[in-house]
């Protein structure tokens, strides 16, 4: 549809930023702090390590200042699971847990409201020794996390996200880390993890609602929007797979309390059933959430991969949305030729962030909320000290545009937080990739003075934020 004149965001909308743990804070073993997978993961040697990455751990105070001065009204950040448990169970490290009640303390003296993550891929390591999401002790021990962090934190946090992208962490998790190389079966023993998180999840949140009932809790996954390669009905069904592989199962589960029956099919089909039991999936039922958080990039394309010649298609990969393993019998990945591509590769595609939000909320009637979104760069700092990311600009611009559109569609929306809030080291690509409204003064290697610097997307965010997402025109002095 097109409308005249679009809705205004609501009135409180919360515009916001996110970062996770290991990507900013640094400080990865400082004041009892335990090793996660990411610390003990593989990175190619050409690429930062996640040891100091934005040294947030020990310039928050300046970085939330500098939050406050765009004018965010919530920053979504995570826990590290292991700072405030070092082996993940055992006992609590109180450094850990007066380093995070600084934090939120400092957050709300600025006025913003502390949206918190539990967890955001890092698995303390000792829980990855004895088997990690394999192991349904993981589960027994997230909940007592969760439920730590409540007693800890609840007082001052309203709104906490579950796991971020665990549909990712399933796609794509040897990159992730919680798949150890050689494992056998690996697709049949991911979805097993993934039954496990899923229980993890309703814990949390049912221990959410008795603890803190005034709290709003919710999943946060990475969800897109598939289009089928061609109006060929082969393809439609190729998307449709595609779409509950990688989008509903992970969704269903949290908001219904059962398995996507597409995705449900597709398991048995390839023997990747995982095993459950009845009081399981009871828990599934009882653990419902407020509100979705999700994640968005970009949109996926795909195709039938039983003829793939009929559509005139060749295979594209696009990074964190093909799903490994999967044959042609369900679905290949196609290009879009009606999309632009980034620096990296990846599709820009605003209006399939409406289509995104339109799905989710026709499908789930709960209110919706970004958690990412955001475009990756080779930031250049120019002599005088300023970053014209125009280029950031123009991305953000277009997609809150569609959020918009979304809004006045009817999706109930109440927060937009980009990814990221500042430059931090990207889970693939290194410091390089940057991300941030706050330009970061380090390479991969080399730390320099790490001194901060707002870009020039810091200061039309601003304006974005002060006029409740009236200007979103993308010239702006700087």
């Amino acid at each position: 549809m097109h409308y005249q004149t679009p809705a205004p965001f609501p009135q409180g909308f919360l515009w916001g930023a996110s970062t996770s743990a290991y990507q900013v804070e640094g400080g990865w073993n400082e004041e009892g702090k335990g090793p996660s997978v990411i610390d003990r993961a593989s990175f190619p040697p050409e690429l930062s390590d996640f040891t100091v990455t934005s040294d947030h751990y020990h310039h928050f105070a300046g970085d939330i200042a500098l939050f406050a001065e765009m004018g965010l009204k919530t920053y979504r950040f995570s826990i590290a699971w292991s700072r405030l448990f070092p082996t993940g169970e055992g006992e609590l490290n109180f450094q850990g847990v007066a380093f995070y009640r600084r934090l939120i303390d400092e957050i709300r003296r600025h006025g913003i409201e502390p949206l918190v993550t539990l967890y955001h891929f890092d698995l303390p390591w000792a829980l990855q020794q004895q088997g990690g999401w394999s192991n349904p002790r993981t589960v027994d021990a997230f909940e007592r996390f969760a439920r730590t962090a409540f007693e800890l934190y609840g007082g001052q946090v309203k709104y906490w996200l579950t796991i971020n992208e665990q549909n990712m962490m399933i796609l794509k998790g040897d990159v992730i880390g919680t798949l150890p190389p050689g494992t056998a079966n690996p697709q049949k023993t991911l979805y097993q993890q993934n039954h496990h998180m899923m229980l993890a999840q309703a814990r949390a949140m049912i221990a959410c609602h008795e603890m803190l009932p005034e709290a709003k809790i919710g999943p946060a996954p990475n969800i897109s929007c598939v289009y089928p390669a061609s109006s060929r009905p082969e393809d439609v069904i190729a998307a449709n797979n595609f779409s509950s592989i990688r989008n509903w199962l992970y969704l269903d589960l949290a908001c219904f309390g059962r398995y996507n029956a597409v995705a449900w099919s597709f398991m048995r089909e390839k023997g990747y059933l995982p095993q459950i039991t009845e009081e399981e999936m009871a828990l599934l039922q009882r653990g419902r959430p407020d509100f979705i958080a999700f994640n968005y990039y970009a949109s996926t394309t795909v195709a039938d991969g039983q003829d793939r010649g009929a559509v005139g298609q060749e295979r594209r990969e696009v990074e964190d949305q093909q799903l490994p393993g999967i044959d042609k019998s369900v679905y290949i990945g196609a290009d879009n030729p009606n999309l632009e591509h980034n620096e990296f590769g990846w599709y820009i595609d605003p209006v399939g962030f409406r289509v995104t939000c339109r799905e989710i909320y026709e499908r789930y009637r709960l209110p919706l909320i970004i958690t990412e979104n955001g475009l990756g760069a080779f930031d250049r700092l120019a002599q005088d000290n300023k970053i014209h990311d125009d280029y950031r600009i123009r991305y953000l611009s277009a997609h809150i545009r569609q959020l918009q559109l979304a809004i006045t569609d009817g999706v109930e929306l109440f927060g937009y937080c980009p990814w990221s809030a500042i430059d931090l080291v990207s889970t693939h690509q290194g410091i390089s990739k940057r991300y941030g409204f706050i330009y970061v003064n380090r390479d991969e290697h080399d730390l320099k003075d790490l001194a901060r610097y707002p870009k020039k997307s810091f200061y039309w965010y601003q304006r974005v934020i002060n006029t409740n997402g009236e200007r979103l025109d993308t010239d702006i002095e700087y």
